[in-house]
């Protein structure tokens, strides 16, 4: 198993910060923006941690130079449904440089969107803290 999926499905967020890059890019499902950086991508996928339910990896697809990889999920979100994936990318150090995540369908994103709106302010200060 990917060290990466070992540490989301243990809840391990601290393990799962420490495979993030300093200057990785995190591309959202909901909002428009990347967000760049580590504290800030750390504290978006505690924020996620705390309003997925469910949440299970249920297929993980890997480019065959190990720099690639895709996680297939399903979770719940205010009694929403939905699928999803991250796709991660990986810098020469193995850290990841890159995280996307897409998810589906419509209404599960628009309950993702307003569950994570809830959390922004928290988001905002604690990666501030984490700086």
């Amino acid at each position: 198993m990917h060290p990466f999926r070992k540490a989301v499905e243990d809840g391990d967020m601290d393990a799962v910060a420490a495979l993030l890059a300093d200057d990785v890019v995190f591309t959202s499902p909901v909002a428009f923006k990347p967000y760049p950086g580590k504290a800030m991508t750390a504290t978006i996928l505690r924020a996620v941690s705390r309003v997925f339910e469910d949440f299970r990896y249920v297929r993980e697809i890997a480019n065959p130079d190990g720099r690639d990889h895709a996680f297939v999920f399903t979770a719940t979100v205010a009694g929403k449904q939905l699928q999803g994936c991250d796709f991660l990318h990986f810098d020469e150090d193995g850290r990841i440089d890159e995280f996307t995540v897409m998810v589906r369908p419509l209404s599960a994103a628009h309950a993702l969107a307003e569950a994570m709106g809830a959390q922004f302010e928290r988001i905002t200060q604690e990666a501030t803290t984490a700086e």
